[in-house]
């Protein structure tokens, strides 16, 4: 029996039906939080990109009260106040057969993990990277949504061994750039920064909005591209964003004998992020 404190539908147990379309066929969403002083950030934004990928998957959404009252039920069962927080809603029971029910009555897991603990070096020192060969599939319909069919990114990370590389940098089915494995990337080159678009597939993380925000909020451009992976090489710095590790800088991409310096702009971010 695992001993992360797990609610499903409100209730303390670890178990979920085993005709639950989320285990079924991955019909379903989620969200990671990261928590800090038993409060989870972002917790509006995350709310709200759950609201909108249950509109777009035609979920039923919870209830919010619901949600932020079991979210701080586990938060606050933290002895250490910080950790991971996980919203997993799936469209619940439904049988066999694709096609949902006339009915349907949501899944709802919330669950609370411990921290990544090299979550500080990565942060302060940066993070190794390659290029994977598992290509993400183009499907606007499904493009920005964090759905729970994750198989590419269970291949992907497959792909290599080393602890020395703590992400990958995964490509479309074309063979352009869209994001990490685990986060969204940016890079700067001049005056302007420059960020894959997540209108054919991808995940539209939190963090990524707010960096984007906060890069126009300072007058810079900020720019959604579409490009072949080698436009990192002539980037001036490179970084990567999601809700656990906030903003980390890219600092080496090894097979290619490549590094980037951990830029000011970064290091500006990561000021404004945790402050």
């Amino acid at each position: 029996m695992t001993t992360v404190p797990v609610l499903i539908n409100g209730r303390c147990e670890h178990w979920v039906d085993a005709l639950d379309r989320g285990l079924q066929y991955g019909d379903g969403l989620f969200e990671t939080l990261l928590v800090g002083d038993g409060h989870p950030f972002f917790w509006s934004e995350h709310l709200a990109r759950l609201a909108e990928g249950c509109r777009r998957l035609a979920i039923p959404m919870p209830n919010s009260e619901i949600l932020r009252q079991e979210a701080h039920q586990l938060c606050r069962e933290s002895s250490s106040g910080s950790g991971v927080l996980k919203i997993l809603l799936t469209r619940g029971v439904g049988g066999r057969g694709y096609r949902s029910p006339a009915e349907v009555h949501p899944t709802r897991v919330i669950s609370l993990h411990p921290l990544p603990p090299d979550l500080d070096s990565r942060r302060r020192q940066g993070i190794r990277v390659r290029l994977c060969q598992t290509p993400l599939g183009i499907n606007p319909t499904l493009a920005g949504v964090k759905h729970c069919n994750r198989l590419e990114q269970v291949l992907a990370i497959q792909e290599w061994n080393d602890p020395d590389i703590q992400e990958g940098l995964m490509c479309d089915t074309d063979g352009y750039l869209v994001e990490g494995i685990m986060a969204n990337l940016f890079w700067l080159k001049g005056k302007c920064a420059y960020t894959p678009k997540i209108d054919r597939c991808g995940v539209a993380g939190v963090v990524r909005a707010w960096v984007m925000g906060q890069l126009r909020q300072w007058n810079l451009e900020v720019h959604e591209v579409r490009v072949k992976p080698e436009v990192l090489l002539e980037a001036d710095e490179v970084f990567a964003t999601n809700s656990v590790m906030g903003i980390v800088p890219l600092v080496e991409w090894p097979c290619r004998q490549h590094l980037w310096p951990i830029g000011e702009m970064t290091r500006r971010l990561q000021t404004a992020f945790w402050r």
